[in-house]
């Protein structure tokens, strides 16, 4: 008989057919105003074929932590953002719903003491699955960003595989799954994991093949481009997606468990003369915030979209890259790299090629899902769509009598997620 969890087969199953689609949901952008407020009713269930919740955090007694309790829960008349979240699933029965607990800004200290503990790795679990369990969710991703790094200690890394492993054993056992947000950095993937071991543990590899470049270096270059540039030399030659992935299969992750990570936002700096707008432009400062997400260095592609379309943003094809960037003398000589249609269906192109398991998204508030620059949720339904090699939409509901759900849940030869 086999006993894999249901969620783990139709992992493997999906990455077979039309491949994973994940898509990271930032619960803070409820609070953002005008057209960037997204909620939990903004999100379309069918777009996406796992939804993973940002962030819980964890606590000083080692129990996993409500970060916003009011919109997260019921409790004192709050806004129940799980039980809606993970009730999405009442229109697409085919929606794995997972909770991220870490994320950059919960750092890396209080994870490495709790994974050091064999007993505080014991309240950790236990507290997890009982909050998984009470609000119907799916699955765990963890994000800790990152072992042995920023306040981490050199055990860290048998560490962390420690703590997958008794993650792994008691969501499985409660028929959820496991993924993990791990980085891209050469560097930090040779400090902070034990690759095999995370393979052997995770159900579900989220690699975040972005934030290679950003307004803390003083020139343009793009964020998360798919080959480096021809004269990147040193270190900066590590920093694309396709370093990345390479590397990790090179280290024992198999190819079928990695979603390759793409941005739904830019990176921006305010250029240092109107006369230089390439890429390694002069830019000593972070590009103005914009209206919605109001984050100095950072454009949703919603507000970069709006921008071009209704302000008349210069948009550049680099014949070198397969991504674009854009630039506005006019509006503070903002610069930003970023991702389009055509980016992202080369890179899910790539995705396939190489047997990923699909793709993933930060985040799905980004994407324009009001459609103000073409169709709703663009950028999300490319990816799906290309790597599946067809239009997977109008949605699949149980209602369609052209699409046999069970389909999308047949049990795969375990190898494949072994």
């Amino acid at each position: 008989m086999n006993t894999l969890p249901l969620f783990v087969a139709a992992l493997a199953s999906l990455a077979l057919t039309e491949g994973v689609t994940v898509c990271y949901f930032g619960s803070w952008a409820v609070y953002r105003p005008g057209h960037g407020k997204f909620d939990v009713e903004n999100i379309d269930p069918f777009r996406c074929s796992h939804l993973i919740y940002s962030f819980a955090g964890l606590t000083d007694d080692n129990k996993i932590k409500v970060l916003d309790p009011w919109n997260d829960l019921c409790d004192n008349y709050g806004r129940c953002a799980y039980d809606r979240f993970t009730g999405l699933k009442e229109m697409n029965p085919s929606l794995v719903t997972l909770l991220a607990v870490g994320g950059w800004n919960e750092g890396s200290a209080k994870y490495s003491a709790m994974a050091a503990n064999p007993a505080a790795r014991e309240i950790f679990v236990k507290s997890a699955i009982a909050l998984l369990k009470k609000h119907n969710f799916d699955g765990l991703d963890l994000d800790w960003e990152y072992p042995t790094q920023r306040g981490g200690a050199p055990a860290d890394k048998a560490n962390f595989v420690l703590l997958l492993s008794e993650l792994k054993a008691a969501l499985h056992a409660n028929g959820m799954m496991l993924s993990a947000a791990v980085s891209a950095g050469k560097n930090t993937i040779d400090a902070a994991y034990d690759v095999p071991g995370v393979a052997q543990n995770l159900d579900l590899l989220n690699l975040m093949t972005y934030d290679f470049h950003g307004a803390w270096e003083p020139e343009t270059q793009h964020h998360s481009a798919l080959y480096g540039q021809p004269n990147d030399i040193g270190a900066n030659a590590y920093l694309n997606q396709d370093y990345a992935v390479n590397y990790w299969i090179s280290q024992g992750m198999p190819a079928n468990k990695i979603s390759q990570g793409v941005p739904l936002y830019g990176r921006c700096w305010t250029l240092s003369s109107s006369l230089n707008t390439g890429y390694r432009a002069p830019a000593s400062q972070p590009g103005a915030a914009g209206p919605y997400t109001n984050q100095a260095g950072f454009l949703g592609y919603n507000e970069i979209c709006e921008s071009i379309q209704n302000n008349g943003w210069t948009v550049v094809n680099d014949p070198v890259m397969n991504e674009p960037y854009v630039y506005s003398i006019a509006n503070n000589n903002i610069w930003c790299s970023y991702d389009d249609q055509n980016s992202l269906q080369t890179k899910a192109k790539y995705a396939k090629s190489r047997g990923l398991a699909g793709m993933m998204v930060w985040s799905i508030e980004t994407d324009d899902f009001k459609g103000s620059c073409g169709r709703k949720f663009n950028l999300i339904k490319t990816l799906r769509e290309t790597y599946a090699g067809r239009d997977i939409f109008p949605p699949i509901t149980k209602d369609n009598p052209t699409i046999d759900l069970s389909t999308r849940f047949s049990i795969p030869d375990a190898t494949l997620i072994q």
